[in-house]
């Protein structure tokens, strides 16, 4: 019959090509962060002792574990917080003198 020379048959909405891509793309917002993590950049000697038992107090590491999370910066001490919890954290460690980076 020699009706596969006109191509396949399609059904569904047919886009005029990558102009229709474009403004579909641009339509779209991006989406928001919503869990974040706590990194450790540095922090000052003489206050080692305050960070490490704030670090226990947020995690559930005993001390060893939180000494040597303290003292191998930088580190990430929690992943997956909300935007409020992770405030809360920071505010704390940059009071004690730590230099702390919301990511």
């Amino acid at each position: 019959m020699g009706l596969n020379r006109y191509g396949p048959a399609l059904s569904g909405p047919i886009s005029s090509g990558p102009a229709d891509v474009a403004a579909a793309g641009s339509d779209s917002k991006p989406a928001e962060k919503t869990a974040f993590d706590i990194r450790l950049e540095k922090y000052d000697a003489a206050v080692k002792i305050k960070i490490i038992k704030e670090v226990r107090s947020f995690t559930d590491l005993g001390l060893k574990e939180a000494k040597e999370l303290v003292e191998k910066v930088p580190a990430v001490l929690k992943k997956g917080l909300t935007k409020e919890e992770a405030a809360a954290i920071v505010e704390k460690l940059k009071e004690l003198g730590a230099s702390v980076v919301l990511e």
